[in-house]
């Protein structure tokens, strides 16, 4: 069977779980990561862009999934991203800066991870992030 998921991960340079499990492997991680976040996320922001960085991977395959690819996983998606919007706040700039969205071509209204904010998480984690945010302003 034709899986252009599949070859675009393993193209990207995926690991063979991500390869093989495709779409349903992607939004796994993706739901992992929003419970995480949902729970105050323990981690740093090097493993919160990480995790952004996989959501961002479902963006880009998305569009060359075969229908019963997306169709599989698409209301679970739609859930975890939902609830990712209710644990985060839109915020100016790109977690990974300005220089970097402006390369890659992502947008808040297009990769809206990005440009979002945890609610409540770990106090350093959150001064992290306003680091960035302040380094971007100027």
């Amino acid at each position: 069977m034709n899986d252009p998921v599949g070859a675009f991960l393993r193209e990207r340079g995926c690991g063979d779980r991500l390869v093989k499990g495709g779409l349903p492997a992607l939004v796994e991680d993706w739901e992992k990561t929003v419970r995480s976040v949902e729970a105050g996320y323990p981690l740093t922001l090097d493993d919160y862009l990480n995790d952004l960085d996989a959501r961002q991977l479902i963006a880009d395959v998305w569009t060359i999934a075969l229908d019963d690819q997306r169709g599989g996983v698409a209301a679970r998606l739609n859930r975890a991203d939902e609830t990712m919007r209710r644990l985060t706040r839109p915020v100016p700039v790109c977690l990974w800066g300005r220089e970097v969205a402006e390369e890659e071509g992502w947008t808040p209204a297009e990769n809206w991870w990005y440009f979002a904010r945890p609610v409540h998480a770990p106090r350093e984690f959150l001064a992290e992030i306003d680091s960035v945010l302040k380094e971007s302003k100027q």
